[in-house]
């Protein structure tokens, strides 16, 4: 059994973004079971000084996760051109931990705009370049709410296509990774 990590970008309760990571839980084959990850909000903000000596509990807890995840699914809205504070504060407080180095990532945006966050997806792909991650591939959902039910279900069969292989692309890559060291 594979056990990936979702996170979303989003604290909103009605996320697309959340909605996005839940359908592909769905989507995922019974080999691979997808936790989403929902206390963003719990991670107080980052400072080096509170990560020296006692680390809060809610920074361990996700750290914990990422750590024992075989891969990372991450999918994003954007905000003013970029990714949320949020989602930048909870990347910061792994920047000197390592949890996510070697670690295999799918990245995702997804936007009511034509040009489906990528903004926000460049931002996150920048960061996850400076944790040493393994990005396996990416997607930005552009026109989102047009892809959607009114129940937030995905039913745009080439987005539903392209969400199942790369699945199947993260869950190939790390079945056959083999650590260079």
């Amino acid at each position: 059994m594979k056990n990936f990590l979702a996170i979303s970008g989003s604290l909103k309760s009605t996320s697309t973004n959340t909605s996005i990571l839940r359908f592909m839980a769905k989507l995922a084959s019974p080999s691979i079971k997808i936790d989403l990850f929902s206390a963003l909000d719990d991670l107080p903000h980052f400072s080096p000084e509170r990560d020296s000596g006692k680390t809060p509990e809610a920074v361990e807890k996700l750290r914990k996760l990422i750590k024992n995840a075989n891969g990372i699914i991450f999918c994003t809205p954007e905000y003013a051109f970029n990714l949320p504070g949020v989602l930048k504060n909870a990347l910061d407080w792994c920047v000197s931990s390592g949890e996510f180095n070697e670690k295999p990532v799918l990245t995702l945006s997804a936007s009511p705009l034509n040009t489906g966050g990528e903004k926000a997806l460049a931002s996150l792909q920048m960061s996850l370049t400076a944790l040493g991650v393994k990005q396996i591939g990416s997607f930005s959902i552009a026109n989102v709410n047009s892809k959607l039910d009114s129940n937030k279900k995905i039913i745009d069969k080439e987005t539903i296509t392209i969400l199942e292989n790369l699945l199947v692309k993260l869950s190939d890559y790390i079945e056959n990774y083999t650590p260079e060291y």
